[in-house]
């Protein structure tokens, strides 16, 4: 705390500020711009202001919550939660007043302007055979004169009817079973389980007669930042819904091992988290099968794919050994096991749930997934696929060797840690192209399919407003200023005088460009500054330094072609990536996009048993390369600072775009050229 004036930090956006004790948490919020709804002014009626304060120590941040650090529940809230509820751990943001630093998370339903989590699911042909079958069944009445159990004649019949043996069930869907076998006439549907490992069949589900309204399963993509789902019938394979939401323990940290040091450095704090993205996945499964119209009791299956700290948080296991080398992981095998085992409440206790296997300590289930989606293993070419996140997946490898490693990339491409960045959400510039002769920018937001300077488009983003800029608008943002010669390959951007446009203002020492300025109607000025730059480089340098790891590992200098995994890497331009630096060059008609190939490999062993023991096989063969240990990595990550890279040629990128030759110094002056140290 500094003369009263405690540190509040908002998480998902970043946003921090200094406010006088007594402060209302709304109040902080408007002033930073933080992205807090209230429609009651104030009065703790509307309850659209919730936050979830987080107490503890925070590393990243630089602070320790007390728990004192909000002032105490009050009367209102009190009332307020008697008529209407608030969750656990919950405070009105109209309330709750700032006492003393703090670390405040804004929930989603709390946002005006809610993340579009962008994981839709990737249309793929999926062969049928899952794990999880229906079979109708003619069960032998009781009989005195043979005395066995409902369950023992469920298996004879079974095994009668169908050739199915070695059946097993818990005990929650044994308790059911004699009503269900009496309400129906002893004619039954059952949904069996078939254990890829042991061969065993599992009794998971059961309705009276002839049951046709099928069974769901969810593919799961657990990642630091979202939590996104597809249910899927499991008889077709058809995605009847897909949805997505905030991970909550985004407020324990942003990136992973700020989590991991959470958990450290805060007793308890791994059952913490591990609770919150139960909970979270527990609302997503409510919230998918309401929207599909379905009966929760229906999804009898559950496939995750997770990196290596998500995978241990889900499963209660304490992360800490994953944040200091040799990076163990408690278990890298492949994982079968039940909904309450996990305290799922949502589903059917019974219903069974996958994990794929891990590939390494900083190398998860979600990058095998993307391997049983993309089949590295199987292209004739070299092809390198990156998935990009918080932390980013790579794969490298044809027939003959597939290698894979974890590149710590941040939140910024996520728009996080950037000045007027924010997640993906209805107002936020997506797209920009600068011109490079004006030097004006004209920009696409989401919500709005038309340009800035399109007609109708002002009217169309009027509900919105223009709000920030997020991850793609972002990458494409510094790309431009590259193209434009507004910003020189050391990553510097230039003066108003050395650039020739208004544009590009002072700050401090350093300079940054307006992209829109709003404030004149009360919108946000959003500009792109010297330490958003900074913050790109960093993430792209940690991307390209990993790819360039694994090609040095294969002896290559070139790629035949790249393949942009994950929602963000469907929203990336090619050429802008490139122009970046933040993949190695290639020709541009070969760097496509594979959308959220981590969840289509979570469909894909949904849907197919057979692919389980694929993967499971695949995994074992894949060589992991370890960032973290590597001495060359420093050298690639430095080296990949500049824009697109200080040693290694991209001729493909030359043959499209032409990058202007121009250095600024600190200052603001044009140099012409790179700075040249004095000799003499």
């Amino acid at each position: 705390m500094t003369d009263q004036h405690p540190l509040v930090v908002f998480t998902p956006s970043g946003k921090r500020g200094r406010f006088a004790v007594g402060t209302p948490v709304l109040t902080a919020a408007r002033q930073l711009g933080v992205d807090l709804d209230s429609v009651c002014g104030g009065r703790g009626i509307c309850s659209k202001c919730q936050i979830t304060p987080s107490y503890g120590a925070f590393p990243k941040h630089g602070v320790t919550v007390a728990d004192n650090a909000l002032s105490a529940w009050n009367k209102v809230e009190e009332r307020y939660d008697q008529k209407r509820g608030l969750k656990t751990g919950r405070r009105l943001g109209c309330q709750a007043t700032v006492q003393g630093d703090v670390v405040i998370d804004v929930p989603s339903e709390s946002q005006v302007h809610r993340q579009v989590v962008r994981k839709a699911a990737t249309a793929r042909a999926i062969e049928m055979a899952p794990a999880t079958r229906l079979h109708y069944v003619e069960v032998a009445e009781p009989d005195m004169h043979e005395p066995t159990g409902d369950f023992e004649r469920l298996a004879t019949a079974l095994k009668e009817q169908w050739g199915i043996e070695d059946l097993s069930t818990d005990l929650k869907t044994l308790s059911q079973l004699q009503l269900i076998l009496r309400k129906s006439g002893w004619k039954i549907t059952v949904a069996l389980h078939k254990d890829h490992k042991s061969e065993k069949n599992i009794l998971v589900g059961a309705w009276p007669g002839l049951h046709e309204t099928g069974i769901f399963g969810l593919a799961i993509d657990l990642g630091s930042t979202t939590v996104a789902a597809h249910l899927t019938n499991l008889e077709t394979g058809d995605v009847v819904a897909s949805s997505g939401i905030m991970n909550p323990q985004i407020r324990f940290g942003e990136d992973l091992m700020s989590r991991v040091s959470y958990a450290m450095m805060n007793a308890g704090g791994d059952i913490e988290m591990t609770r919150a993205v139960r909970e979270a996945i527990d609302t997503l499964t409510r919230e998918i099968a309401t929207e599909a119209e379905i009966d929760p009791a229906l999804i009898v299956e559950l496939v995750f794919v997770c990196n290596p700290v998500m995978h241990h948080l889900l499963l209660g296991i304490d992360p800490v050994e994953l944040g200091q080398a040799p990076f163990a992981l408690a278990t890298s095998e492949s994982m079968s096991l039940c909904a309450r085992d996990l305290d799922l409440t949502s589903v059917r206790p019974a219903a069974q749930v996958y994990l794929l296997p891990c590939i390494a300590g900083h190398v998860g289930a979600d990058a095998a997934a993307v391997a049983l989606s993309e089949q590295p293993g199987k292209s004739d070419d070299l092809v390198l696929v990156v998935d990009v996140g918080t932390n980013a997946e790579i794969l490298l490898g044809n027939t003959q060797r597939v290698l894979a490693c974890s590149s710590p990339t941040g939140p910024a491409f996520e728009g996080a840690q950037i000045t007027s960045g924010q997640r993906a959400a209805p107002g936020a510039i997506e797209a920009i192209r600068i011109d490079p002769v004006t030097k004006d920018p004209r920009f696409r937001v989401i919500g709005c399919e038309l340009w800035s300077d399109e007609d109708g488009f002002w009217e169309q983003t009027a509900a919105t407003g223009i709000t920030g800029i997020c991850g793609s608008g972002i990458i494409e943002a510094v790309a431009e200023l590259r193209i434009a010669g507004l910003l020189d390959p050391s990553g510097l951007i230039g003066s108003m005088e050395a650039t020739g446009t208004s544009r590009c203002v002072a700050e401090g020492r350093t300079h940054a460009y307006v992209v829109h300025d709003g404030s004149g109607d009360g919108g946000p000025c959003i500009t792109v500054t010297q330490s958003d730059i900074r913050a790109i480089q960093l993430a792209k340098s940690a991307l390209y330094a990993g790819a360039r790891l694994l090609m040095d590992e294969m002896q290559v200098d070139k790629v035949d072609r790249v393949v942009l995994a994950g929602a963000f890497g469907a929203h990336i331009s090619p050429l802008h990536a490139m122009v970046l630096g933040m993949i190695p060059d290639a020709p541009l008609e070969k760097i496509t996009s594979a959308g959220n190939a981590a969840g289509t490999g979570a469909r894909i062993a949904l849907c197919n048993i057979h692919a389980r023991a694929e993967i499971e096989r695949v995994v074992r063969e894949i060589t992991k390369v370890e960032t973290a240990i590597e001495p060359k990595f420093q050298e690639h990550f430095v080296n990949a600072n500049a824009i697109p890279h200080a040693t290694d040629p991209f001729p493909e990128l030359s043959r499209i775009v032409t990058l202007p030759q121009v250095g600024f110094n600190a200052g603001g002056g044009d140099t012409g050229g790179r700075r040249r140290r004095r000799r003499g």
